[in-house]
């Protein structure tokens, strides 16, 4: 929000696609080598997943539809801004379709039976972990709204912050703005959740590592895109549009489909996760001279 208040506009497009990009392929990938090298091949319900990646696809192709309506001249393409609104209250109406489904499946809890369909179970650690979860209990509904209350502002404090000394920082190192986006500052803004999502890989916790990583890039496409797209008016800036370059959108839709093939069948090594790594420097290495 901050970036796009200052009039950063590649910074925050990049971001949106670097936040997408840096999970699907550079913190899926790490999650796969750390687990691998210390468990070996690791399995995950492969069902839920399957489900989860047709969301990202989903959520990642209707992103796209402004891009490609300028790309491809279409009569719409003079009216970008009317098309990234429209696609972005669809895209708020997905989601907001998507949370009964959701929290329904959740509700149901670690002891829910399994489904004989899935040839893949999940790991008995996140099975144990889940139930210890359970026994712990929840946080009393007033402490969650307090503590989600007090982290937000102090991640709105620590944006601008970082968005003050972003510009500067650019200039003196030479960066442009789509690869400090894409890179700096899409790592830099999902740092907590990227570690939690490796960290339960190296637990044997594949199914809670895949869920925390690949949710991520979902929420990013369904509602903080949307979210910022509608909010611009207020920031100062009406012409703000959800149309990225040939480059962004070609990299954004590449990683949806690569996570997907990749958790498709319920298993991961820790060879996958090295080709994921590898492929995401090497979408970084492209953006350097941007």
């Amino acid at each position: 929000m901050f970036a796009l208040k200052a009039g950063l506009f590649d910074v925050v497009k990049a971001t949106l696609v670097g936040s997408i990009l840096s999970n699907a392929l550079l913190v899926l990938g790490l999650a796969f080598v750390v687990g691998g090298l210390k468990h070996g091949r690791q399995r995950f319900a492969a069902d839920d997943v399957r489900t989860l990646g047709l969301m990202f696809t989903l959520a990642v192709f209707i992103l796209a539809v402004p891009s490609l309506t300028a790309a491809l001249h279409t009569p719409a393409a003079s009216h970008e801004r009317t098309v990234s609104v429209v696609v972005s209250i669809i895209m708020l109406m997905l989601f907001a379709l998507s949370l009964p489904a959701t929290l329904g499946k959740r509700s149901s809890g670690p002891e829910a039976p399994a489904r004989a369909s899935s040839p893949i179970v999940a790991s008995p650690d996140s099975a144990k972990a889940a139930s210890a979860a359970t026994a712990h209990g929840d946080w009393p509904l007033a402490m969650a709204i307090g503590m989600l209350a007090a982290a937000g502002i102090g991640a709105a404090f620590v944006s601008e912050w970082f968005v003050a000394a972003l510009e500067p920082a650019m200039d003196a190192a030479g960066i442009n703005q789509v690869f400090a986006g894409l890179v700096i500052v899409a790592i830099a803004g999902n740092a907590v959740e990227n570690f939690v999502g490796i960290q339960l890989a190296a637990k044997n916790q594949m199914d809670y590592a895949v869920q925390v990583i690949l949710q991520s890039p979902v929420q990013i496409a369904l509602t903080i895109a949307p979210i910022i797209c509608l909010s611009a008016v207020w920031l100062g800036h009406p012409g703000f549009d959800l149309v990225f370059s040939p480059l962004l959108l070609a990299v954004m839709i590449m990683s949806a489909l690569v996570a997907v093939i990749v958790t498709f069948d319920g298993e991961s090594n820790w060879f996958e996760g090295a080709v994921l790594c590898v492929l995401y420097v090497a979408i970084a290495t492209a953006f350097w001279w941007g």
